[in-house]
């Protein structure tokens, strides 16, 4: 007996009762398609049905065959024979014929929905009461069998919603298609094509008009009365009314009309389905209203009103009723700002405040809340639903806090950090005098003016952000310049070193400044040098590298005659004790992440070098762990956030593993005064940066892939086998670093030397998409940037493509000298440059400016956004001006594949964490490991 099953997400699912197999006799006797659909099935998925069992009816799991909607749609609406075919399938087509029958009066429209990151236009039933009936009607009737995947409104509202637009289609004559010049959302539905100009705003108006058409019908509304008294304890009336459209709601009495009546019933018993807990309430003799105590009007409010409106019922609460989060506000004072600096040894006064919204609640108020001990309560003249238990945490922590305590700003810091108040976030911090600067920096601060000296126009964000640090530099407080790759870190640098020369130099008694030491990667030293040049010619810049560097006192006399010295970390560490003497004004660290581990060489020497200011340049403050952001604070700030295991402890556990908001609002408190983040997408920071468009391009493996990709697997499941501890996470590890390989091009695994193409054939099914991609680019005229984390597969690639194309194409990796890099930047930046340039992701991903490409490909995945993001913001920067395209690169059905599903379902907390790189594959079980890394039935094409 053949039966079927609707899933949502997966469609028609066709079974078999448990220990029979459908014959090829049994097809014969069912119509097409249905026969050759089941004489062709493998029966390869599982599905858990309901069957007759010992004990009644029970769950069973049984081998399945899934239809998507459009095949679902053909089988649906044949006569299906009573003979071979069960009811529940028969039900099934039932529904479908159901749906042909709206399809043919005309009752669908067509929607706009978002799916697979683009816009299509489909059509669906236009809804209203009548079809809501029959829905309800059907719910009624559905076999038990069917409700194993879902409740059955539920479920038939998703059949119908997906057997609508395929149905539809059957129904429009073959041959339809849109006159040239339509209307792109008909020429988009007729056709089945994505909809270019879909957006948000077009689907609301689409939703608006569909809702129109119903518009005859009353609405149901739930109007929610408060008691007479104050008490919490008391029962609400919940009053049934009916409203036309531009009228007022009425409420339906039950002597009323009949008709009414019936259409009320009907209503309110949907309303009942679609939130059960306004089932069982007792009720007014004279009404259909409804008496709901305390809890159930709480749990209303905060859930059943979103599942009351999807089902198209509106809820009225009390004019005097608000909703409220318990939350802490902290007054900051301080007198003026002096002349000389103030930083964190600054006194300051502050007092906590505990608010109801926007009602910040006195003493009295605190204790007669806490006392209620119910999450309902009456705060002047209104009804305030809170959570208790977090306003007593709340209460018990201000109590006795609320006078004004003198202190240090940094023994402010270390309240704040010491003290949490569990699930209750710090919503705002208010300062007055130098603290206001402190805290509201960017907005609260008497504008610096341009300096004269620089040859650059600054953007309003970029002015903004000179002044701000500035203002950092003058309170003598360490600081985070965060703003996004591309949007002029190193020019606001250049301004504030002007801007101090030429203050010092008005001055009535100058004084010296002292110089800068600016401590960057090697391979953007020449483009700090250019940039100085041209923007700050004036300043006298020293650079510290190379075999014949000054030491000693020759290094010391060169420093002192200069304003800028720019050097790399490699020689940071190496020099330290060297580039410890001087009396450095202010140490600026570019791309800061290169301390973000604070045990390193490194980091340790950026802390030993003594500077009246501390600057860190990065556009990615975290990418993996929160720790980094500690680690470059601290060089900014010291002992700002504690020592790393009371950091960890006090933040890094709540907000990485529990996401606990509370922590969140705590940490941003102390680290957001000391930060300026800027996002280039942001259209308040720049609005003439174009659209960047991401995209998951997917490539099937060849057989030989495959089959190397398979031996990888083996090798490593015996070698598991018998590892443990260290061990077995390096074999987890070179595993996944030898099937990224495979996945790339069996020659970059493999490392013999051996052709890319064998025959004419790729043997690399990601190489084959990569020269489609590339050969569409190059035909536009336009250029790309193609990143790898393997310098090894770039020295492949390199000369095939330019073979292919007829074009040099540099690759920039780490073993480029600095002399050899900057040329091939320039070289690609001019207009007759290369079509392509190849970097690997570690030399290449930071401190470039390439916006002569306006593509990005992501050959391998590094699996960590913030990374990646930096690379691809070689292209997407200030200077680009066409919408950037980025495609990152993945293999069907392989681990790739698996954990970019992964990656794109985590959310991050507040974009405090950014990323997850690989280790924590190390982590999982054997059985993880295998479904993880395991070859896909889908991985091979063609």
């Amino acid at each position: 007996m053949l039966h079927g099953l609707w899933s949502p997400g997966s469609g028609l699912v066709l079974w078999h009762d448990p220990g029979e197999d459908v014959t090829a006799e049994d097809a014969q006797g069912l119509p097409e398609p249905l026969g050759a659909i089941v004489r062709g099935a493998k029966w390869r998925h599982r599905a858990q049905v309901m069957v007759p069992g010992e004990y009644g009816v029970e769950k069973a799991q049984v081998r399945a065959h899934a239809l998507a909607p459009e095949r679902a749609a053909r089988v649906l609406l044949q006569e299906l024979p009573v003979g071979t075919v069960a009811g529940d399938l028969r039900f099934l087509g039932h529904v479908a014929r159901g749906v042909d029958r709206w399809v043919r009066a005309g009752r669908i429209v067509p929607e706009v929905r978002r799916d697979d990151g683009q816009w299509w236009v489909r059509w669906r039933l236009v809804g209203g009461q009548r079809q809501r009936a029959w829905l309800a009607e059907l719910a009624v009737a559905m076999p038990a069998a069917l409700q194993v995947a879902g409740r059955p409104a539920e479920l038939l509202e998703n059949l119908a919603g997906e057997l609508a637009d395929p149905i539809a289609r059957m129904r429009i004559p073959e041959g339809t298609d849109a006159e040239p010049g339509s209307h792109p959302l008909l020429t988009a539905l007729l056709g089945a094509t994505p909809l270019e100009t879909g957006s948000h705003r077009l689907a609301s108006v689409l939703d608006d008009w569909r809702t129109s058409l119903t518009a005859d019908e009353p609405e149901l509304v739930l109007r929610l009365l408060e008691p007479d008294g104050e008490e919490p304890g008391e029962l609400w009336r919940l009053e049934v009314c009916l409203r036309d459209e531009g009228e007022a709601p009425q409420p339906v009495s039950l002597a009323g009309d009949p008709q009414i009546m019936r259409i009320a019933g009907e209503k309110l018993a949907a309303a009942k389905q679609a939130y059960p807990r306004l089932r069982d309430l007792p009720g007014d003799a004279r009404s259909m209203d409804l008496f709901l105590p305390t809890e159930v009007v709480m749990d209303l409010v905060a859930h059943g009103a979103n599942a009351l409106r999807a089902a198209g019922v509106r809820l009225l609460l009390p004019r005097a009723w608000r909703v409220a989060a318990p939350t802490m506000k902290l007054r900051v004072q301080s007198p003026a700002a002096t002349e000389t600096a103030v930083g964190l040894e600054g006194l300051v006064s502050f007092r906590w405040e505990l608010a109801l919204g926007d009602t910040v609640l006195t003493p009295a108020e605190m204790s007669r809340l806490v006392d209620a001990k119910s999450d309902l309560v009456r705060l002047r003249g209104e009804w305030v639903q809170a959570d208790h238990r977090m306003l007593a945490a709340a209460a018990d922590y201000v109590s006795g806090r609320t006078d004004e305590t003198e202190t240090t700003i940094g023994g402010l810091f270390a309240e704040l950090s010491a003290h949490p108040v569990i699930g209750v976030p710090l919503e705002e911090v208010a300062a007055t005098g130098w603290a206001a600067e402190l805290f509201d920096g960017e907005r609260n601060i008497e504008p610096v003016p341009h300096p004269v000296g620089l040859k650059a126009q600054l953007r309003p964000y970029q002015q903004r952000g000179l002044t701000w640090l500035a203002t950092m530099s003058r309170l003598g407080c360490g600081a985070i310049l965060a703003d996004d790759m591309g949007l002029g870190k190193t020019v606001q640098v250049l301004a504030l070193l002007v801007h101090e020369r030429e203050t010092a130099d008005a001055a009535i008694d100058s004084v010296k400044i002292g110089p800068t030491l600016l401590v960057c990667p090697m391979s953007v030293v020449g483009n700090w040098q250019r940039e100085a040049e041209r923007f700050a010619p004036d300043l006298r810049v020293l650079v510290h590298h190379g075999a014949g560097r000054r030491r000693g006192a020759e290094l010391a006399a060169a420093v002192a005659n200069s304003d800028l010295v720019i050097t790399t970390y490699a020689l940071l560490a190496r020099d330290v004790e060297d580039l410890k003497r001087p009396d450095w004004r202010r140490t600026v660290l570019d791309e800061a992440q290169h301390i973000k581990n604070a045990a390193t060489r490194q980091a340790r020497a950026a802390r030993l070098v003594p500077a009246r200011h501390r600057l860190a340049l990065t556009g990615t403050p975290v990418e993996n762990r929160l720790e980094e952001l500690r680690s470059i604070l601290d060089f900014a700030n010291p002992k700002l956030l504690g020592k790393p295991a009371e950091f960890h402890a006090r933040f890094a556990v709540p907000i990485e593993r529990e996401h606990d908001e509370n922590a969140v609002t705590r940490l941003r408190a102390i680290t957001s005064p000391f930060v300026l983040r800027r996002v280039k997408t942001d259209p308040a920071v720049i609005s003439d940066l174009p659209e960047k468009i991401e995209m998951t391009v997917r490539a099937n493996l060849t057989v030989e892939q495959a089959a190397l990709y398979q031996a990888v697997l083996d090798d490593m499941s015996a070698k598991l086998k018998a590892a443990e501890g260290m061990e077995r996470k390096g074999a987890v590890l070179a595993a996944l670093t030898r099937l990224k390989q495979v996945c790339n091009h069996p020659a970059h695994f493999l490392n013999d030397g051996s052709a890319l193409l064998r025959r004419g054939h790729h043997r690399s099914g990601k190489l084959a998409l990569v020269e489609d991609i590339l050969e569409a680019v190059i035909a536009d005229g336009e250029r790309a940037l193609l990143f790898t984390q393997f310098a090894e597969f770039g020295n492949l690639l390199a000369p095939f493509l330019s073979e292919r194309f007829g074009a040099e194409v540099p690759f920039l990796h780490g073993g480029v000298s600095k002399r050899r890099r900057d040329g091939m930047v320039t070289r690609f930046q001019e207009e007759d440059g290369a079509p392509l340039m190849l970097l690997s992701l570690k030399a290449g991903g930071t401190g470039l400016n390439l916006t002569a490409a306006n593509h990005v490909v992501h050959l391998d995945r590094w699996w960590n956004p913030a990374v990646e993001n930096q690379a691809t913001d070689r292209a997407f920067r200030i200077g680009q001006r066409r919408d950037v395209q980025v495609r990152k690169l993945i293999c069907v059905d392989t681990i790739e594949e698996r954990v970019d599903d992964m990656l794109k379902g985590k959310s991050h907390l507040a974009d405090l964490t950014v990323g997850s790189g690989e280790k924590w594959i190390t982590e999982l079980g054997d059985d993880e490991l295998r479904e993880l890394f395991a070859l896909g039935s889908e991985a091979v094409g063609e």
